[in-house]
């Protein structure tokens, strides 16, 4: 099970219905048009939307399963003393003195460009359960990464 907060669970119900009430219609419709066109063993028009149409049909059921095995988690619910899911957490880089702002949440809703990041990341997974003030070193790929936390909100 995992948790999401409500802005992402209505993404992800969004995107559910537009896949289901737009594209699938498109994609059905695409495979109609490709086998009138003649013998589908040498129709690669039709074995592409086919190819189309059951990519869709996967990623509509792998939504379908998020949904019906995630839990809304509320804002409120979560401790603001401490770096938590949907916490809103700014840090500063020891060595760099580099500071950086960004909110931890469900691996769905995790958009880099909009400052989330997945709960399930090392950034977040070292921060988790840390209150302000603490410092921690941050593992990643490219090595340490040592950070002191400045602050810590919902």
């Amino acid at each position: 099970m995992e948790f999401v907060s409500q802005v992402g669970y209505d993404k992800l119900v969004a995107e559910l219905n537009e896949m289901i009430e737009v594209e699938l219609p498109r994609a059905i419709d695409a495979v109609s048009e490709a086998r009138d066109k003649g013998d589908l063993s040498e129709n690669f028009e039709y074995h592409a939307a086919k190819r189309e149409q059951n990519r869709l049909l996967g990623r509509i059921k792998y939504k379908q399963n998020v949904l019906a095995h995630c839990r809304v988690i509320a804002a409120d619910a979560s401790k603001a003393d401490c770096v938590q899911l949907l916490s809103k957490v700014t840090v500063t880089n020891t060595k760099t003195n580099a500071h950086m702002t960004f909110t931890i949440v469900s691996p769905h809703e995790a958009n880099i460009k909009e400052g989330k990041i997945s709960v399930k990341s090392p950034i977040a997974q070292a921060l988790m359960n840390k209150r302000q003030g603490d410092l921690v070193n941050i593992r990643i790929p490219a090595g340490m990464i040592p950070v002191k936390i400045d602050e810590v909100k919902i």
